[in-house]
Parts: structure tokens; sequence; C-alpha cells
């Protein structure tokens, strides 16, 4: 059996190398639309983008729109921005939101104008579009490496997972400097997403041998250093190991997939506009108790990765050893309950019937190991209160 690996065309990482990056995008265009939200802005963040591109002589714009979850009106509007200015290549700055969203401006600018993004759905995005550069100022989305971009469909309340290899950022820029600014809450639940993006890859039914050894790679640092970065946010050596492990995470997942609990976690974010890393960890322990029973010597495997099993020790117990400790680790990292943020029983109860459709539709839970049903989809929704 062959299998496929894609990875961008270039990766630079180390602490400062954002002052590298004119060098390497010589020639790639004549003008940048910079994808970015407003606290990159006030931060200094953007500016430091500005600075590369000055120093190289490369004209640029700004759209810093992009401030929360990405919907087909962000990008919309980030779409204008770039005809209207007549760039002719991009650069993503942010979390996941500016580069998903920065992903779709590229890939719509080459189609008519007017086209709506979700009739991409279900459909590989495989066309040549402008040069693509995401530089990721947290440790979390694996977004800078990957083909997919999620865009909430305002019509349809659904966010939409859309992906191909055209998506792929041309050169990633993983500079831990970045990073920084993003205070403990972030700091937790982007680090819990990478956790997420390794954990289902390697688990996941389209795991291959290279998706698995970058899958644990991250594993082990995420384990080893989120506590970290989550009390110090100023430990730079801590911000460089989790911006490796979320792009070694973002490689793994890019080849093999997600599994339940992104699947699950979309409808959440649709419909109660909780950011994606959130409400990956809410349901990442109970995902991973029903995983577990049809996939154990590779949850075995990770316990043992993460230190909390040995080579003695029974698969099915260390497998189960596994699941504890992601929920003593979510803890550790200040991860929320859903009533912590708001979210009411009834109100969630309610959706239950159409968050488990839109999960299934995803098609990611299929690549679970244990393929869940519709209704066993809604009993994991269910213990989350």
């Amino acid at each position: 059996m062959g299998y496929t690996f894609m990875v961008p065309e270039k990766i630079l990482s180390g602490t400062g190398v954002i002052d590298e990056l004119g060098e390497h995008i010589q020639g790639k265009g004549t003008k940048a639309l910079i994808v970015t939200d407003a606290f990159m802005v006030k931060f200094g963040n953007a500016a430091k983008v500005e600075n590369a591109l000055k120093k190289a002589d490369i004209p640029y714009v700004v759209y810093d729109g992009a401030n929360s979850e990405p919907t087909d009106k962000i990008v919309d509007a980030g779409l204008k921005i770039y005809r209207a200015e007549k760039c002719d290549f991009v650069v993503a700055l942010g979390g996941g939101s500016p580069m998903d969203t920065a992903k779709a401006i590229a890939f719509l600018s080459t189609q008519p104008e007017g086209t709506k993004i979700n009739s991409f759905m279900h459909k590989t995005i495989d066309m040549k579009v402008p040069y693509l550069v995401a530089i990721p100022t947290t440790a979390g989305t694996g977004s800078e490496v990957t083909k997919n971009t999620i865009i909430a469909d305002t019509e349809n309340n659904v966010k939409m997972l859309l992906g191909g290899p055209s998506i792929i950022p041309k050169l990633a820029v993983v500079d831990p400097t970045f990073t920084m600014t993003a205070p403990p809450k972030v700091t937790s639940a982007t680090g819990i997403d990478a956790l997420c993006h390794a954990v289902e890859a390697y688990t996941s039914r389209k795991a291959q041998p290279l998706t698995d050894t970058f899958a644990l790679s991250a594993i082990k640092k995420i384990h080893k250093n989120l506590p970290i970065c989550y009390k110090d946010g100023k430990n730079v050596e801590a911000r460089l190991a989790m911006s490796i492990a979320a792009l070694e995470a973002g490689i793994a997942f890019n080849n093999a997939s997600v599994t339940i609990v992104h699947g699950m976690s979309r409808p959440i974010g649709a419909l109660f506009h909780i950011a994606h890393g959130v409400s990956n960890a809410v349901l990442l322990p109970a995902c991973m108790e029903f995983a577990i029973e049809e996939n154990t010597d590779r949850f075995a495997t990770i316990a043992r990765t993460m230190g909390v099993a040995d080579a003695g020790m029974p698969d099915h117990a260390a497998a189960e050893a596994f699941v504890k400790e992601v929920t003593r680790f979510c803890a550790e990292v200040g991860i929320p309950k859903l009533q912590d943020l708001g979210v009411k029983k009834e109100d969630f109860f309610a959706q239950l019937d159409k968050m488990a459709s839109d999960a299934l539709e995803s098609g990611s839970p299929q690549n679970t190991m244990r393929i869940p049903t519709k209704e066993q989809i809604i009993e994991i929704y269910k213990k989350l209160f």
C-alpha cells in the first residue's frame, strides 16, 4: 500500500526568523494582502511583518478583519480588498482564523466574482492559486501546513470543512516570538487543539508511518511544554517547543486526517460560537473514552509516550490511563466546562440531533477506528453536561 505525504514547499522555523521573510518571497508577487486581526495590529505583530516586506521593497495592504471564527462574510470582505488593491499574493498572520480566512481568499480570488464559498463544500480545491505565506501566532491550529480551511456558512449555520492541495501554504514561517503575546486561555485552547490533531492523526484509519512519527513527537512535546507555557508565557524554550509541536501535529493530521473530536467540535462552534480549540478540548476526554475500545494498542502507545504507562502495563489499562491523563491535563491548563462558557443545558440538548447530523456529514468521525453511530454521538454530547 502506498501513501501520499504533503507538506509546504518551505518551512522557516526558529526565534526571530520573521526578519528573513523578505528574502524568501522575492519574486513571488508584486503586492501582498496581509490577512490578520485587530489584536495583531494593536500588539505590534503585524508591524513585524510589514517591516519585513518594507525591507524587501514589497508593497502590501493590511486586512485586519479576521477577528473571530471565520465566516463567508469575513472572507468576502477580504477578497474585495484583495481585488480592489490589485494584490497578487497573500500573507496570513495570526491564529487559525486569519490563516483560514487567507486560504479562502487565495482560492476564491481565482474564481469569477460572486462565486459562493459554499459551492466548494465536498469538493477538492485543486487549482493554481496565489502564493500563500502563513505565519502562526499561536501554537495550535497547524493551519500553516495544512490543506484545510474551516469557514462558517452563515446562511445555513454550518461550519464548512473545505480543503485541497492548492491551499497548503507555500511558505510557513514558525517564529515563537509571535506566540509570546498569546494569553493563558488562548495558549491552553490552541495547545489542546494541537494535542487533538496529533492524537487523532495517530489513531486515524488514515494513519501512515510518516504521520505516526510526527504525531508521537508532537504529543510528547505538548504534554511536557503546554503547562509551562500556560503558567509562564515568556518561557522562550517552551514556546519554541510548542510551536514545533503544533507544526508537527499539523503535518500529521494534514496527511492522516482528524477523527471524532473534530467532527463533533465544529457543530458546537457553529451553533454556540465557542472557539475551535476550546470546543475540541471540552470534547476530548469523552471522545477518547469512546474511541479506545477498538484501537487500544495505539492509545496505549500514546500513554507510554506521555509517560503515564510503562511497557509492562497491559494495553487496555494503558489506554484507560491515557483517558484519565487527558482529563487531568485539560484541567491543569484551565479548560472550562460548557456551562462555564454560558451554554445552557436545555439549549444544547435542543440542538443534539442537528449537531450529530452535522458531525457525521463532515466525514471526520468516520476516520475513527470505532466508527460512531448518530445515536452514539448524541450520547457523547450528553456527557458534556
